[in-house]
């Protein structure tokens, strides 16, 4: 079963998902126990499919640390907390969870984009 700890202590996803931005992005880290990766990869991979099909669902891109580290970050953009919060709450996502190897921790984080002049828009 996966773990949740908040990246943020301060504002931990549990907070956040009563916030209202658009769109909104989701960062969530992944540790994992190396001879635990493949079983995390099926798990994420079944989620991954799940999510893109719930309502708001824009993108998601998983990345994996380099060098010797069993770390893993999926970056996912949704149309609104509102969406978000729809899909991480519901049910089906929740017994879901329990497919994840027993070393798995994860630290979803919900941003909104900055604009920086002459650098990012928002």
């Amino acid at each position: 079963m996966l773990s949740l700890r908040p990246l943020d202590p301060v504002a931990p996803i549990e907070q956040q998902l009563h916030c209202a931005s658009t769109p909104v992005v989701l960062v969530n880290l992944f540790t994992v126990a190396e001879a635990d990766i493949p079983a995390l990869m099926v798990a994420w991979e079944h989620d991954a499919n799940w999510m893109k099909l719930q309502p708001g669902y824009i993108s998601t891109q998983l990345h994996r640390a380099v060098g010797a580290s069993a770390m893993f970050m999926n970056y996912a953009v949704w149309e609104s907390v509102d969406h978000f919060r729809a899909a991480f709450t519901h049910p089906e996502f929740a017994n879901a969870l329990a497919a994840y190897p027993s070393s798995a921790v994860a630290q979803p984080h919900l941003f909104s984009k900055v604009s920086v002049p002459n650098l990012c828009t928002a």
